[in-house]
């Protein structure tokens, strides 16, 4: 009998045995006290992780539903946004307001490249609405520096939209000190639950926005689940993933013991162990400023290997997960994730079978070599 495939992706990743408990223990009622004081204990928690005094709001859907609630709920028909995009999901944010009929100005970088605040600067015009961007993007690694980008949008009148989906938890997020007007996540990243639950902080400036903005919302209608989530006790307009919830509270609960400063700290050490591995195997890290990409460690292929056979080598021989590159990256990289429930050991093993599979595949491995250098990171952590 296999085990369980290892998770080293940027999501989903590994959850934790205390969560899985959670999400099978009984189901409580999601109109009573017991689902109240769960919801309770997820908005609270994820209030404290973001840094904020804000309303969070949740909702049972994906990140990319947290992204179109964001849309839906701040702007109006032909409202002028700028959509500043480093990789695939960038382009996602481009998706979605151009679905609503937004007019989007882009902000496009090489894929790889991160946003500059003076760029940022130089695009906003007047009539500029709102600034969408993502805080780690994922499909590259790439981490951009959010609070020197909301200096310069706190000058502005425009809302900053923030999609931190694969960020909060994993990388450093001051909601309230960065000026972020919208902060967009997910369950199953850092955070260690399951797949199946989008959240936002909204600040006042969103919420004056939400009270003017006229596209159409039923689902995703903010002040919908914020009135729900102020009755006594505490619910949801629609029919919750209860398990999901109570898995997310106890995620939360281990977060919060771990302490977030500690958890962050742990995934920088994880981070620089991996690029520290695949480095003294002679790979190059994709992206700028890699040392920033805390969350995700995207690793440029060498002549002659292609990225998606890493991964498929990795996964069917090893049974561990790596994520091959996406859309126009495809084949040209592949991804190493290290948030959420993920310790030295399982870098140190993740590292041992990138060796044996890059050998396999014909590129020249002096094994010992990337989990070697892991370790000497690890010794002097």
């Amino acid at each position: 009998m296999r085990k369980p495939e290892i998770l080293m992706t940027p999501g989903p990743t590994p959850v934790p045995p205390e969560v899985l408990l959670a999400q099978g223990s009984p189901i409580v009622y999601h109109r009573g006290p017991g689902f109240g004081s769960v919801l309770t204990e997820v908005t609270e928690g994820l209030r404290d992780i973001y840094g904020t005094k804000n309303d969070v709001l949740t909702f049972t859907a994906s990140g990319s539903g947290g992204m179109e609630s964001a849309v839906v709920n701040c702007f109006s028909p032909g409202d002028r946004v700028l959509v500043v995009s480093v990789g695939n999901f960038g382009e996602r944010f481009e998706t979605i307001c151009k679905a609503y009929g937004l007019d989007v100005k882009l902000l496009d970088y090489e894929w790889g490249k991160t946003a500059k605040a003076a760029d940022v600067a130089a695009a906003l015009e007047p009539d500029i609405k709102g600034v969408l961007i993502q805080h780690s993007e994922t499909s590259t690694g790439v981490v951009n520096d959010i609070e020197s980008i909301g200096a310069v949008v706190r000058d502005h009148p425009a809302l900053f939209v923030v999609d931190s989906i694969s960020g909060v938890g994993g990388a450093p997020l001051r909601v309230d000190d960065w000026g972020v007007d919208v902060a967009i996540g997910g369950s199953q990243k850092a955070l260690m639950g399951s797949p199946g639950i989008a959240f936002v902080a909204v600040s006042e400036a969103a919420w004056a926005a939400n009270a003017r903005a006229t596209l159409p919302r039923f689902y995703f209608d903010w002040a919908t689940v914020r009135d729900a989530a102020r009755k006594d006790p505490p619910e949801t307009p629609y029919t919750p993933a209860v398990h999901l919830y109570m898995g997310l509270a106890a995620a939360i609960k281990l977060l919060r013991e771990e302490g977030l400063d500690n958890a962050l700290a742990r995934h920088a050490v994880l981070s620089k162990a991996v690029k520290a591995g695949v480095q003294a195997l002679g790979l190059e890290l994709f992206g700028e400023d890699p040392e920033r990409a805390v969350c995700v460690t995207a690793v440029a292929c060498p002549e002659g290997i292609d990225g998606s056979a890493v991964t498929k080598l990795v996964r069917a021989k090893y049974g561990i997960i790596f994520a091959p590159g996406q859309g126009k990256l495809k084949g040209k990289i592949f991804r190493i994730g290290h948030i959420g429930y993920l310790e030295r050991s399982e870098i140190l093993q993740a590292l041992a079978v990138l060796e044996l599979a890059l050998e396999e595949l014909g590129y020249p491995v002096k094994r010992g070599d990337a989990v070697a250098a892991a370790e000497e990171v690890f010794a002097q952590a």
